[in-house]
């Protein structure tokens, strides 16, 4: 049995910082997307950010997709611009939830297919690649609620963003594609992603086939969260956050990581873990000051800090 307070420490910020260090180290960003300094000297400049990151003072963080007229297509200045965006801060008890929205009629279309030809090499090829997966496993490692905010088409890589983020609300004009292999270059990447969030055989038809899939469906088999009209998807989205905000940072970093921990285990051995979990938010400040307001009918005073309460 691992050791008491193994996984607190893991979603404590410095045990994040220790993981966004190890994400910098592995592909050093000498550049800062938003002004402008690609780096790879591929992309097609635009004058404007590739994102743009807002926070509210609540802390819910939107981050925008912001390249419209090129479909939103997640190239490596697109990738390495939100990955910035996404580990800005993180670690700070200011934030609280994550937003990731699109501008334009396509939430994202994938990866850009004008860096991926042979005459950029297979190391920048491979560059692109791991950065991508970078960034699909920093969704789910990251203290805080991820939440996709999709209107219009969601294909390849931009499936694949949607399906790696914890929750998804979706138009009702949404779409979702791996449609890699009628182009040659199956969607291997995003299928990871897909056969995770879907049943199987709703995977391998989707990658197979590259048919794009309606929201309806979507959320009929688990790529999406929830379905709403497309005039009321921004509002559907702050109810949400409003809700997430309401509880304590803390407890939803120990959460999230127990949660996904646990589906990789057997079922015994996820109980094994999730009761030890339990036992550890019931030793936090927030976990008794939330017992003690429901015992006390008020409201809770959280302290959003993985500070431990004093045994008697």
């Amino acid at each position: 049995m691992a050791p008491p307070m193994t996984v607190l420490r893991i979603v404590r910020p410095a045990g994040f910082r220790c993981l966004a260090s190890s994400l910098n180290q592995h592909w050093a960003v000498g550049h800062s997307p938003h002004n402008r300094q690609l780096s790879t000297g591929i992309s097609e400049a635009k004058d404007e950010p590739l994102t743009l990151r807002s926070q509210t003072k609540d802390g819910v963080r939107t981050i925008l997709l912001n390249d419209p007229d090129r479909r939103n297509a997640l190239s490596l200045d697109m990738l390495l611009s939100l990955k910035e965006d996404l580990m800005h801060k993180a670690d700070g008890d200011e934030l609280r939830a994550i937003v990731i929205a699109a501008r334009g009629p396509v939430f994202s279309s994938g990866h850009n297919l004008k860096e991926l030809t042979t005459e950029h090499g297979r190391a920048f090829q491979s560059r692109v690649m791991w950065t991508c997966s970078q960034v699909m496993m920093l969704l789910q490692d990251l203290p805080v609620p991820i939440i996709a905010q999709v209107q219009g088409l969601a294909t390849a890589a931009g499936c694949q963003l949607v399906a790696s983020c914890d929750i998804a609300i979706a138009s009702e004009n949404a779409r979702f594609a791996t449609p890699g292999v009628n182009i040659g270059l199956f969607c291997s990447t995003p299928g990871v992603a897909l056969g995770r969030a879907v049943p199987r055989k709703l995977a391998m038809e989707m990658l197979f086939t590259g048919e794009p899939i309606s929201a309806d469906v979507a959320l009929q088999n688990g790529l999406v969260s929830k379905v709403v009209p497309h005039d009321s998807l921004e509002e559907e989205t702050n109810k949400l956050t409003q809700k997430i905000c309401m509880a304590s940072r803390s407890v939803i970093a120990l959460g999230k990581v127990c949660f996904n921990r646990q589906m990789k285990k057997t079922r015994a051995e996820a109980y094994e873990q999730a009761s030890d979990v339990m036992v550890q938010n019931l030793g936090l400040v927030d976990g008794q000051e939330g017992i003690q307001a429901f015992i006390q009918k008020r409201k809770p005073a959280w302290t959003h800090s993985f500070d431990k309460v004093q045994e008697e």
